[in-house]
């Protein structure tokens, strides 16, 4: 195994910053020398905060790219430069279009528009440019989820230069959502090959989200092999992988630092090596030794806070007061039953003070807040707290043309039987059928056939929180103007974002609010929802309502909640899942085949199933009790802005961050 330096961040836009100060650094280097600096450039959304930031700086007047050469890395073949998913398109969006002073002769991509007679000429003529432009000076990469780096796939070799490949079906399926589904996808590409990456005398490769924390950890932690094309950089004298911290989340010094020398214990990391420990020996907590702890590299942690029943019994108390049937009254649950006091149930029947609560779920698409709390969502309502849910963004684009179709049909046919309307009915239902039958793949939709998208994720939401027990008038649909582009690519969070999450923050004024906390979510949504929520938590949090206000990030959609990261699960039985996923089912334009699946292809009623059983399954071999299944939720704390990263970086480093 090579050295290859890591860096590990917060946050994407932290790392996505210190990225763009490097690039602008090596670029004032070459101009004060009088020397062109020649960069090679990635696409996708993890290069496009970086982008972002270059863009700022050449705004303000502090970067100059007048000396500044470009080569891609790769180019979809078959597509023209101004079709909007080729990559040619992707940069002019998000870099050149916004430079004033770039010569645009000294940008370079691969033409994906060539005859196949004329690309094996053009690669080369590729190769000899980048030659002839004296090199790469710096070359910024992205990590695919088979660690990909350009477009070349497992098995390519170290020895290839810039050549025509055949993409995979797993490259195919994360780029679907961009194309509007895996058929519209290309089979080919051009790509700058691995020996051309490795030329580039400076390289970064970036990574975020929990979904490449595995792929991440093998690129470089594991052996150097074309399995793994990323991997050949442990080879680079000069090369760098920047992560956040969920990226990171499988690096050997963040999963087990144990096994690397001596730690700085705290409570976080004592329950990880516990955890860990009986899942390596298939045991539950409490039947853990000292010599079990001895031989898996934990004798300092013995030697430390042992004996071994001690940490134990520390540690499966601490999972064991995770556990409630209470969300919304936990605290005063467990002090009944600390006490040993009648305990009585919020079921309508009791005569009991049970105190009743604000709630607000923040859900960033229309069924996020059944698909990842839907049992808890359920148990609130049934609990008699009041319960709001924001609907961030409409998720449109998520609705098949044949969807809006038939919901159109079904509104003609219901205008012809009342009589009501039937020509404005029949009139947009003939301009719909018009704009789809000529849409082509990727096609922004019309305005008015985004209307009715919007309009079927809205009953549909509705329908389904009402199946928890939500009233409607107690769902809100903010349609956050960052996501109403009609296209995957959404715009940056504006004050309008903010400040609608801010005015009904102040409209309801929650004493518990639930957000998500899904970093895997591959098309950004989530993230950009949770900074927004974050952003309008600072600005109330000084208000006397929000005193006392518990925040509870959730997931589900993507990923799921380690035992030692979570703050409260909730247990739910047979009949109680049965009921979340009937909710899940009110989205029908969901089911079925979704048409933004990500890399699991299962249905997300499935994944949520699955991963529901799986928390709890793992907690019973744990030694805690067995419950059908159980959904997890992170505290985070809003007086602490670093909190929802500062896990898994407490875990990783002990108490030296």
């Amino acid at each position: 195994m090579g050295q290859i330096e890591v860096n590990v961040y917060s946050d994407a836009d932290e790392l996505s910053y210190k990225v763009a100060l490097e690039i602008a650094g090596t670029i004032r280097s070459h101009a004060s020398k009088g020397q062109n600096c020649v960069l090679g450039l990635a696409t996708g959304s993890t290069p496009t905060p970086v982008y972002r930031e270059l863009v700022k700086m050449h705004k303000d007047g502090k970067l100059s790219f007048k000396n500044v050469v470009t080569f891609n890395l790769d180019e979809y073949y078959g597509l023209h430069q101004d079709d909007l998913q080729s990559y040619h398109k992707y940069m002019a969006v998000h870099l050149f279009d916004h430079i004033t002073d770039m010569d645009y002769s000294n940008i370079h991509i691969p033409n994906g528009s060539i005859s196949e007679g004329e690309v094996q000429r053009h690669c080369k003529e590729y190769e000899y440019a980048i030659k002839a432009a004296g090199g790469i000076d710096l070359q910024l990469l992205g990590l695919g989820r088979m660690g990909h780096i350009g477009f070349n796939e497992q098995g390519t070799s170290r020895d290839s230069r810039t050549h025509m490949v055949y993409l995979d079906r797993v490259t195919r399926l994360d780029a679907a959502s961009d194309f509007f589904g895996e058929q519209h996808v290309p089979r080919r590409a051009l790509t700058m090959g691995i020996s051309t990456i490795l030329s580039a005398r400076r390289v970064l490769l970036m990574a975020f989200g929990e979904n490449k924390a595995d792929i991440a950890a093998r690129s470089v932690e594991g052996p150097v092999s074309s399995q793994v094309p990323a991997s050949f950089l442990q080879e680079h004298p000069n090369a760098t992988v920047l992560l956040d911290t969920a990226a990171s989340s499988g690096l050997t010094r963040v999963q087990k630092p144990w096994v690397l020398g001596s730690v700085s214990w705290n409570d976080l990391l004592v329950k990880r090596a516990v955890i860990w420990l009986a899942q390596q020996l298939s045991k539950s907590i409490l039947k853990l030794t000292d010599r079990d702890f001895a031989e898996n590299s934990l004798q300092e942690l013995c030697e430390q806070l042992g004996p071994a029943d001690a940490i134990n019994k520390r540690v499966f108390s601490a999972l064991q007061t995770t556990i409630t049937e209470y969300p919304g009254c936990r605290e005063i649950c467990q002090e009944q039953a600390a006490c040993s006091t009648s305990f009585k149930l919020p079921n309508g029947d009791t005569k009991a003070a049970w105190p009743s609560k604000r709630v607000l779920v923040m859900s960033p698409h229309p069924d996020d807040d059944v698909i990842s709390m839907g049992g808890t969502l359920a148990r609130l309502c049934q609990h008699r707290h009041e319960v709001h849910v924001a609907y961030q963004t409409s998720g449109c684009i998520a609705v098949r043309d044949h969807d809006a179709l038939r919901h159109l049909d079904f509104v003609e046919c219901l205008a012809s039987i009342t009589g009501s309307s039937a020509a404005e009915a029949r009139s947009m239902h003939a301009e719909i059928k018009s704009f789809v039958s000529s849409k082509q793949p990727g096609e922004v939709d019309s305005p008015l056939l985004q209307t009715v998208k919007t309009l079927i994720r809205y009953t549909e939401a509705t329908s389904a929180a009402g199946a928890c027990g939500v009233p409607e008038e107690r769902a809100h649909f903010l349609d956050m103007p960052f996501y109403e582009t009609g296209t995957i690519a959404k715009k940056e969070l504006c004050d309008k974002d903010i400040r609608l999450i801010v005015d009904l923050f102040q409209r309801v004024k929650p004493q518990q609010i639930y957000a998500a906390g899904d970093l895997s979510d591959p098309h950004g949504t989530h993230r950009t929802c949770l900074k927004a929520n974050l952003q309008a938590m600072d600005e109330v949090k000084t208000q006397t309502w929000f005193q006392g206000t518990e925040v509870f990030l959730y997931r589900g959609a993507w990923q799921e909640w380690a035992p030692w990261e979570a703050d409260m699960c909730v247990p739910m039985s047979s009949s109680e899942l049965d009921k979340k996923v009937e909710a899940i089912f009110r989205h029908e334009s969901q089911k079925d085949r979704p048409l933004f699946p990500g890399a699991d292809d299962r249905e997300f009623w499935q994944r949520a199933g699955d991963r529901n059983k799986a928390t709890a399954e793992l907690y019973n071999k744990l030694g805690l009790p067995e419950y059908e299944a159980m959904e997890a939720f992170v505290r985070f704390d809003p007086f602490k802005p670093s909190h929802l990263f500062r896990k898994a970086a407490d875990s990783a480093f002990g108490s030296l961050l």
